[in-house]
Parts: structure tokens; sequence; C-alpha cells
């Protein structure tokens, strides 16, 4: 049997690497993960008797065949194959002679967090752990290989800052594990309409600032957002009731007067801090936008302006 692309990264025996001690709890929307077991059974001929946890276990196949009991009920295990026994779900898995199943494993707690009382009830994605009556098998193996993978690739040579990367690698986990077996009612959300137009002005406003002593045309800033000049001036304008050349200008003089307020700085190179080449058209500038010079509002330290 062919191993699903998605499911290479996992295969590899050297891939699994003990996370005890290095990833032992999380919290994701209001509820509270803490590891218990980690690991994999290599593609080999075996068999796991009829037992039960206290904590949910989930198993990722990425190899060979096997079949998986929960119950009564009898699942075929596949590559790709995700299974789930709930706390006090009576199990057993047994791999397949002629192709022996590989798989990974974990093993959590998932209760509501301590720290967020009025976790969820409606249904969610967290569903697929709590809803006693769910599906145990499932084929939505979504990101779960990457992600065992980017685990333990984590913990294999942790490095500065490995602790923040697990939380959040662990806590995506526990997520797509219970999308997983989550029922797809409960996964429905109402789609999110979001005008753009307010995010891209603040991005060609931010672009603006960020480049004021640069030269800037209006193509540059279009650029900055892939647009066309035409649709980035008219959206810019509707947003902001100025064009974006005039916009620069503003900005330009308004931190013109808070640099002339250091003295350390010439006129020369406040002006060009500002993007004026020229001392001469900066201070023509200056003047029609405040009533006074350059040198006039630095001597007067800036009164008038603010």
């Amino acid at each position: 049997m062919t191993l699903p692309s998605t499911l290479t990264g996992v295969a590899g025996a050297d891939r699994f690497v003990d996370l005890a001690g290095l990833l032992e709890s999380c919290e994701v929307d209001g509820f509270r993960a803490d590891f218990l077991s980690w690991g994999h059974y290599r593609p080999e001929y075996w068999r796991n008797y009829w037992h039960s946890h206290s904590f949910h276990e989930v198993c990722l196949a990425y190899s060979g065949e096997g079949r998986f009991n929960s119950g009564t009920a009898e699942y075929d295990v596949v590559p790709g194959s995700v299974f789930l026994a709930r706390p006090g779900d009576v199990h057993e898995i047994e791999s397949s002679r002629t192709a022996p199943l590989g798989i990974a494993f974990w093993g959590f707690t998932f209760r509501p967090a301590a720290s967020a009382p009025g976790a969820p009830h409606l249904p969610g994605w967290w569903s697929g752990l709590t809803r006693a009556d769910g599906p145990v098998m499932s084929d939505r193996a979504g990101s779960l290989p990457s992600l065992i993978t980017a685990l333990a690739t984590e913990a294999a040579a942790p490095i500065s800052g490995y602790s923040t990367a697990l939380g959040a690698l662990g806590a995506t986990l526990v997520l797509e594990t219970a999308r997983a077996f989550a029922l797809d009612d409960d996964l429905a959300v109402e789609p999110v309409r979001r005008d753009r137009g307010p995010l891209v002005v603040d991005a060609m406003q931010r672009h603006l600032r960020d480049n004021l002593s640069r030269p800037i045309t209006v193509r540059d800033v279009a650029a900055a957002a892939h647009l066309s000049e035409r649709h980035a001036e008219r959206l810019f304008t509707q947003q902001t009731g100025a064009s974006i050349m005039s916009t620069l200008r503003r900005l330009r003089l308004e931190l013109a007067a808070q640099l002339l307020m250091d003295h350390t700085l010439s006129i020369t190179e406040v002006a060009r801090a500002c993007g004026y080449s020229d001392v001469r058209p900066f201070s023509t500038a200056f003047k029609r936008k405040y009533g006074r010079t350059p040198g006039n509002h630095r001597r007067a330290g800036g009164t008038e302006f603010i």
C-alpha cells in the first residue's frame, strides 16, 4: 500500500521523540489538556489486548493495516486513519501480520481549565472529545501528521523558546484531534465577512509612515498594497477623505514639527529625515501648514503647534 505523502514525515522511526518533561500541558479555548503518553508502534506485528484508559488516547496510522475494536464495533485501519478511545472506552488494536501496522499515539486528559470556568457548553470543535456518542474513527488526519513531526523535531534538539513552540504545537494538536472527530454541524461557523478596505488602507498608511524620509510615489504605495495606482488612490481617498500624496505631505510635516524639538538635529537634517532634499521647499511647506518657519517653531518650543 502506498504511503500518503502527508505521512512520510511520520513514517521514519527516528522522528519519534519522547516529549515527557518537555510538553506536559496546554490550554486552548477554555480547556486544559495534560499530556500523559507519547509514542509509536513500529510496523511489525503487534497487538494490545482489551483495555481502557482514564484519558483520551489517539492513534494515527502511518503504514500497514490493522483493526481497531471499540466496544462491539470493529474498524479497519489503513494509513491516514485516526482513531480515538475516550476515557472508559474498552478497546483493542491489532496489526495485520502480512502488512504490519505502524502508528503514532498520544494520550491526554481534557477538561475545562480552572482559569476559564465559563468554558463553552455549546457544540464546537471540542465536542469531538467531549461528545460520548461521537465517532471514534476518522479519515480527517488533516495537519496531524505535520504537527506530530513538528513536535518531534522541536523536542529532538530543544533550543531557546522550545517551551513556547511546543505549547503552541500541543494546543494545535489537541484542537486538530478534536476536529477530526467532531460532527460537521459542530464545526460549522457563520461565514466571516470582512471589509478589506480599511485593512488595505491601514497598510498603505503604514507604508507612508515607514518611508517618510524616502522618495515616495503613488505607484510605490499601490505596489505595497498589491493594487493598481488608480484603485489604490480611489480606495485611499474613500476611506480617509484625503489623497495619498496629501496624506504623505501631512505626515512628513507632522514628523518635522516633532523633530524640530530635538535641538541636536539641524533644520537641514530634519528636512532630510522628512523626505525633503532641500531646506527651501521644506520651509515653504512648513510655513504654509503651521504659519511659521521651522526656525520660529523651534525657538517657540512648538507651543503653537501643540
